[in-house]
């Protein structure tokens, strides 16, 4: 059956997002989410347990979470794709999903003969596809309420999987499973009210049966949380409030924000989780909001088994220039830092500052700050309020440095890989009343600016590599463009990195140069989404597969809605 008679694909396509004074709103979605079955005997009948999801990072015939690992290395031991060979590298696929909304998904591969991948994007769309041979096996169409609103249009970055079922983040501040065999519902638990502003667009990750899922709507004066729901159930274990009440003046904690909107990280060991923080609510007025907000902007740990808060470090105190802290954060065990003569577990991340923080993953202590990996120009100057008629350019801009994009930690290099942005941005305060389900950003946030700062090197972004021991910055690219860089990374065992841009080019570096190897044209649609990749012994091949598509906060870059599947025998 054609991919034009699928049905959960016509419901995608009939799924619109508009913008209005409000954010973006869906509309047009089916009343009942819709399944649409294929082949769904092509599927093989073997469980994801435990110990594959303990193991993902390890084995090269599958990529069973986000970041590939619980670590979010987004890092394959998959070997034969190398520098000497990467020239052989060939487009094997170019399928169309059916469904060009945001494309900032990465699929997940389950080994078996076929593997099987499980390719998400926006509208809460979702899809278990043949990737030997480019089928579609089932397709979902999650039924988005009418009444949803969105800050950054209808994203959806990727699912989790455990046993026989797969789980999505649902637009309305939900989490779905799925049966992964048939594509068919068998729970939908509501974390949070979509019409105070929560959203949900991140992939979940799953543990030992348990489901850890965070909060979005910062923009909408929300709550920020994390929750743990039991997978096989759907009922609620506990749920956490990112910032704490004691550490907030007055009432301002009811619209704290602080959500959490990116895929947490987990510490096997600790049975902990690492998580990325947004920015305090309202956005610019810090006036209404007295103190350094603390639990926002910055890396939260928490207790897996109960949600107790245990550290936090702030990148950002009493922020009033966005500058959420929203990537997956990366851990590294037994990280060697020679100039301190230590060897610590450490926690990474790069927010929107610009600069990577690498931190004891015990304490959350600051170990070191690295080099920025873009222009910092006017930074953390005070902005104007919107009647004194004065201007306030700062760079990074509220885009970032880095924002959501995810990185790469590569073992062989011990460089993590970043894509940021290097770009300028305008804002004003002012004071705003809050008004539940209604934009609560307390000033105004320009993209176009009168004039960059004269330092400006003219390069809106660059991909870059960081040392986590050193904090140096071993080498960077710039990107020139348009429109601004999307997507995530990914390290390869024989020390290649390969990155989307917003130009539709997929690059692959040298990991320890910076040396680009290889370079495909996929068109003149961004790479919003990040790389994966897989070995499957069936074929003798290696793949690499990333979908093809503009997307995002500012709606910029054109659409598309292809899924493209590169090959190498080994």
């Amino acid at each position: 059956m054609s991919i034009e008679e699928d049905r959960a694909v016509q419901a995608a396509q009939d799924t619109v997002v508009r913008e209005t004074d409000n954010g973006y709103r869906v509309l047009g979605a089916p009343e009942k989410s819709v399944t649409h079955q294929h082949d769904i005997d092509r599927i093989p009948r073997e469980d994801v347990t435990q110990e594959m999801l303990s193991n993902s990072g390890e084995n090269a015939e599958c990529w069973l979470m986000y970041g590939g690992n619980y670590e979010q290395h987004r890092y394959t031991t998959a070997d034969v794709i190398t520098p000497e060979n990467v020239d052989d590298l060939e487009l094997e696929h170019e399928m169309r999903v059916g469904s060009g909304s945001s494309m900032e998904g990465t699929p997940l591969v389950i080994p078996g003969d076929p593997p099987v991948m499980y390719q998400s994007n926006g509208p809460n769309h979702v899809k278990a596809i043949d990737p030997r041979a480019g089928d579609v096996l089932w397709s979902y169409t999650y039924a988005v309420p009418s009444d949803v609103v969105l800050c950054c249009d209808d994203n959806n970055r990727g699912v989790a999987v455990w046993k026989d079922k797969i789980f999505m983040c649902t637009l309305d501040s939900g989490v779905v499973a799925l049966d992964r065999y048939t594509g068919e519902e068998v729970w939908y638990t509501s974390t949070a009210d979509h019409e105070r502003g929560y959203s949900a667009t991140w992939a979940p990750i799953v543990h030992d049966g348990t489901l850890y899922t965070g909060s979005a709507g910062g923009e909408y004066g929300v709550r920020g949380f994390h929750t743990a729901l039991d997978a096989e159930t759907g009922e609620q274990l506990w749920f956490t409030h990112t910032c704490p009440e004691e550490e907030w003046v007055g009432e301002s904690i009811n619209q704290a924000a602080g959500t959490n909107w990116m895929t947490a990280t987990l510490d096997e060991e600790r049975n902990r989780l690492y998580l990325p923080i947004g920015n305090p609510g309202p956005d610019f007025d810090g006036s209404v909001r007295p103190g350094p907000n603390r639990n926002t902007c910055g890396t939260l740990c928490l207790d897996a088994e109960t949600g107790e808060r245990l550290w936090f470090h702030q990148e950002s105190p009493h922020d009033v220039w966005d500058y959420d802290s929203a990537c997956p954060r990366v851990f590294i065990r037994d990280l060697e830092i020679a100039h301190r003569n230590q060897t610590k577990d450490v926690v990474v991340d790069a927010g929107k500052t610009g600069w990577a923080y690498t931190v004891d993953a015990e304490t959350g202590e600051l170990i070191e700050r690295s080099e920025p990996g873009v222009q910092q120009l006017n930074m953390f100057r005070m902005i104007p309020h919107i009647d004194e008629g004065r201007r306030g350019t700062f760079m990074p801009g509220g885009m970032g440095g880095n924002d959501w994009q995810p990185p790469a930690y590569s073992p062989e290099t011990r460089l993590i890989y970043y894509k940021m942005h290097n770009n300028a941005q305008e804002a004003w305060w002012r004071f705003e009343e809050f008004e539940e389900g209604k934009k609560y950003w307390g000033g105004i946030l320009e993209d176009e600016t009168e004039a960059m700062p004269d330092e400006y090197n003219g390069h809106i972004a660059s991909i870059v590599a960081i040392d986590p021991a050193t904090g140096e910055r071993v080498w960077r690219d710039w990107i020139d463009s348009d429109t601004y860089l999307w997507g995530g990374s990914m390290a390869t065992a024989t020390g290649l990195v390969f990155a989307g841009t917003q130009n539709g080019d997929l690059i692959a570096y040298d990991g320890e140069t910076g040396e680009r190897v290889w370079e495909f044209d996929c068109g003149d649609a961004p790479l919003s989404a990040s790389p994966m990749s897989w070995y499957d012994p069936g074929t003798e091949k290696q793949y690499i597969a990333i979908q093809v598509g503009g997307s995002g906060w500012l709606r910029r870059g054109k659409r598309d809605d292809r899924l493209l599947i590169f090959s190498m025998a080994a």
